[in-house]
């Protein structure tokens, strides 16, 4: 199957059985669905390994009435959201998880890369610290070449546009008239700020955990949304993960502890009573061994309701 075919199903198991819906870019165009709340996942591979062939870092990007709001930048963001046909003047706002390198790696590139392409309105950026401390040193990593192309070009001061908003407690994030974002505070130690949203728009709620081991706070903050996007862990690859990675002596312990196993997975998704779970944040990322139904078969134990398998650059 081509990119683009790939692109247009949407890979669907619920309740034991499997479903195929179209949802191509060009279909949806053709529908007029710019002011129905779209969800595209950039990217769904866990960790800061560059696999190839492999699942993009992750990344997430919710459009709301034309309006583009980002969830996570791994690397490669700005490519993954020009692929999915997004145009980077639209973003709007970019709210980081917390700031492990796989999470926020191309947080100003991606701001950068919406500057280059025509950028001329505010941005918004939401996170933990040291958010502010991260967009600053930017600024000034680039100011050589930020700096000439606003003398050269012509262009508006790209440090002027973006305001960055750090929090450190959960609740409420940010709130439009086209959406509201709340947070709560998950589990994922060593890192004490790291945070699930919520976004919650005219026409449906989508939640997105971050990475997080089993949270109730996490169940309270998804209860009732239409979509839970959840990290997902695979016992029987984090073994198989370890052989590949020898360097990283105390990674297993660390794994097991502020990742979400298959079966806790659907056991947030129950306990929330979501409409739809849907997989991303894979961990590991690149077994080839791993089919679907190994994935899905511990959520299964749980969850009955629908379950989708997280792809790169898939809408839902």
């Amino acid at each position: 199957m081509d990119d683009m075919t790939r692109r247009g199903f949407l890979r669907e198991a619920a309740g034991g059985a499997a479903a195929a819906l179209l949802l191509g870019r060009g279909q949806a165009a053709a529908q007029g669905t710019t002011a129905r709340t779209r969800l595209i996942l950039l990217g769904t591979g866990g960790g800061p390994r560059i696999l190839a062939p492999g699942r993009a870092k992750p990344a997430n990007v919710l459009v709301v009435n034309g309006a583009a709001y980002v969830v996570d930048c791994g690397s490669g963001v700005a490519h993954q959201f020009v692929k999915a046909g997004v145009p980077l003047t639209t973003l709007r706002a970019v709210f980081i998880t917390h700031h492990h390198s796989d999470h926020n790696l191309d947080y100003g590139n991606l701001i950068y890369s919406a500057w280059a392409a025509g950028l001329r309105t505010a941005v918004d950026t939401y996170g933990p610290p040291p958010l502010r401390a991260i967009t600053d040193a930017y600024w000034q990593l680039n100011r050589f070449d930020i700096e000439t192309r606003i003398a050269d070009e012509g262009r508006p001061d790209l440090r002027r546009l973006v305001a960055a908003h750090e929090f450190d407690q959960p609740g409420l994030v940010m709130q439009t008239g086209d959406v509201k974002v709340t947070a709560a505070r998950v589990f994922h130690p060593p890192i004490d700020q790291s945070y699930a949203y919520r976004f919650d728009a005219a026409d449906r709620s989508i939640v997105i955990s971050g990475d997080t081991g089993y949270s109730p706070d996490l169940i309270t903050l998804a209860t009732g949304a239409d979509l839970l996007v959840h990290e997902v862990m695979h016992l029987g690859g984090v073994e198989s993960l370890l052989k590949r990675v020898p360097n990283a002596a105390t990674l297993r312990v660390n794994l097991l502890r502020h990742h979400t196993s298959t079966e806790d997975v659907g056991r947030v998704a129950a306990a929330a009573g979501v409409k739809t779970l849907v997989l991303t944040h894979f961990v590991p990322p690149d077994d080839a061994s791993l089919s679907d139904e190994m994935w899905l078969e511990g959520v299964r134990k749980h969850y009955g309701g629908r379950i989708v398998m997280g792809q790169d650059l898939l809408e839902l």
